[in-house]
């Protein structure tokens, strides 16, 4: 087993020489330039701590993690040009730097390429990584469609929101764990198992990425802390503290959620004070808890030694306890 910070170095060489500029130009710069932005390149890095984990070579697993990282960028252009986002990682979204139309189809490209990379593997692992590929992408888009669908509901109930992050953020997780023991020719229940390790992984990732939205530490967090709030963002923070307010509260709390003003500093404070109060940001931390526990508890049906358990349960408490 490697640190998780070699399974990064081992990634971003090998990316690096997979992201090459061939004609025409204004089809692959734009994704060799999000390729190259950078970020934890944490699906990719799963993959491959996953198929060691599994008595797997990692440099086996490398196709599938490439592909995992090329799709989850594709993703991000695409959302990107749903959302009109100016910034990525710091740096101008692609559409900004070229223009919507080469986002899109930049895009298309992109998915194609994740697929066409499980070419380098045998018949039978193709098949079991392209129908595992092929269900996740699927689920990633219902999970777009619901986040865009709920930016227009007041109605949205905290079980449809759990489901909207496992469907958008979650089952890429479950699934770049679950490929690096398809790489690694692990039985078809630790396949089952460690997926279900990822997802669980993933949902109490998400929900942490709100909570840090709120409550993180803007010289650590990478983005601007009430980003969510003032966006109106309809998080787990904000449900929570619907279901515990008060009527006069809960007043409040859903006019704070449907202002735009030009002093956000204050609307964030206000929102906050009711997520504190409401015992929505307590809730938040103990919803985190539970589903890292439970991918904790999924880890007692794997065939593998404690020592590896110890190492995925160090990554699941690393995540939980990051402020980025």
């Amino acid at each position: 087993m490697l640190s998780i910070e070699k399974y990064q170095q081992i990634f971003v060489e090998y990316l690096e020489g997979y992201s090459t500029i061939k004609e025409p130009k204004n089809l692959y710069q734009p994704i060799e330039y999000i390729l190259s932005l950078g970020g934890k390149r944490l699906r990719p890095v799963l993959t491959l701590m996953t198929a060691d984990i599994f008595e797997g070579n990692y440099k086996t697993a490398l196709d599938a993690a490439l592909s995992i990282e090329v799709f989850h960028n594709f993703s991000l252009v695409h959302d990107d040009i749903m959302d009109d986002a100016p910034l990525r990682r710091g740096q101008k979204t692609v559409h900004e730097k070229w223009d919507i139309n080469t986002g899109i189809l930049s895009g298309d490209a992109m998915l194609i390429m994740a697929y066409q990379l499980f070419e380098n593997y045998d018949a039978e692992t193709f098949q079991a990584l392209a129908k595992l590929f092929s269900k996740t992408a699927i689920e990633v888009c219902e999970g777009q469609q619901y986040d865009v669908d709920f930016e227009t509901r007041n109605d949205v109930t905290i079980p449809e929101y759990l489901k909207m992050i496992e469907y958008k953020t979650a089952v890429l997780v479950g699934a770049a764990m679950k490929m690096g023991a398809i790489v690694a020719k692990a039985s078809k229940n630790d396949q089952n198992s460690i997926y279900e390790f990822g997802k669980n992984l993933g949902i109490a990732f998400q929900l942490q990425d709100d909570y840090l939205d709120a409550f993180g530490n803007p010289e650590t967090f990478g983005k601007q802390v009430g980003g969510d709030i003032i966006e109106n963002k309809k998080t787990y923070l904000y449900l929570k503290a619907l279901e515990f307010l008060n009527e006069t509260d809960k007043k409040e709390l859903s006019q704070l959620f449907s202002s735009n003003p030009e002093d956000v500093s204050s609307k964030i404070e206000k929102a906050k004070q009711l997520f504190k109060s409401s015992g929505s940001a307590e809730a938040t931390k103990k919803a985190i808890q539970e589903y890292t526990n439970q991918a904790f508890a999924v880890l007692e049906s794997l065939n593998i030694s404690s020592e590896k358990k110890n190492v995925l349960k160090d990554f699941g408490n690393s995540l939980m306890n990051r402020t980025v």
